[in-house]
């Protein structure tokens, strides 16, 4: 398959359509995987800053919940300065977050009984201009509620990340409506990376680029955020002795 990242003329509409949306953005202001498959994948080379994005598990159930938010800190961390995470459930297992390198002192946590109110203090954290990024834990995202937040994180270049979270199954269909959200994200747990030895492995996902805008939607078999917050790619293709091998060398 073509490597469409080299594409001249999809890099010039990719450029046009920047244009049209507000002007071309700095390379200063996107946050790269350092993951080079999954940053082709991201026009500009990373998930953008003063923009919104939003990632959700692949299912209803809690595992698949967990590993969206600890993506979600596995970028907040990657970014420099202080991060407002909203939520509504006090059930954010936080050793496992500083596991994935956001650091509790960098934190500041807004919680709520109401989605409305978690959603007004994300759009607050936005406009506020003195944070890396906000995270707001959300069932639903209207599209006149996103396009809010992403005017909000385009005025101080804040990034904005929407954690789905769903209470029943049904509401995951929600996840298909259309939003202003720059990219979405849908992340999935699969079988741990296997070692040589006994024991298990970093958790493996499966992370699919379900929308992104002036881009092509992808997928990725992801190992979970190390210390400093950085994936890492786990081919299938691997057997356990050499996928072990490939993930110290991007690790490294």
């Amino acid at each position: 398959m073509a490597n469409h990242a080299l594409n001249p003329v999809l890099a010039e509409l990719r450029e046009r359509i920047e244009q049209l949306e507000g002007g071309s953005r700095r390379a200063s202001q996107f946050l790269p995987f350092g993951v080079a498959e999954v940053d082709r994948a991201l026009p500009g080379g990373g998930l953008a800053f003063g923009a919104l994005h939003e990632v959700a598990g692949g299912g209803g159930g809690t595992v698949d919940g967990a590993a969206a938010a600890l993506f979600v800190a596995g970028i907040a961390a990657r970014s420099r300065g202080k991060v407002l995470w909203c939520m509504t459930r006090p059930d954010l297992f936080f050793p496992a977050v500083a596991q994935a390198g956001l650091h509790p002192d960098r934190v500041v946590f807004c919680e709520s009984d109401r989605e409305e109110e978690a959603l007004s203090a994300m759009e607050e954290g936005l406009s506020f201009g003195g944070l890396a990024a906000v995270v707001g834990e959300l069932v639903r995202l209207p599209m006149t509620a996103s396009r809010r937040l992403q005017l909000a994180a385009e005025k101080t270049g804040a990034m904005g990340i929407v954690l789905r979270r769903w209470r029943r199954q049904n509401e995951a269909s929600d996840y298909g409506q259309p939003t202003a959200s720059t990219t979405r994200w849908r992340i999935s747990t699969l079988p741990s990376e296997k070692l040589p030895v006994a024991g298990v492995g970093r958790a493996r996902w499966l992370a699919e680029l379900m929308r992104v805008k002036a881009g092509e939607c992808a997928e990725f078999e992801i190992g979970a955020p190390d210390a400093q917050g950085r994936i890492c790619l786990l081919p299938t293709a691997l057997d356990g002795a050499d996928q072990t091998a490939r993930w110290r060398s991007l690790a490294g």
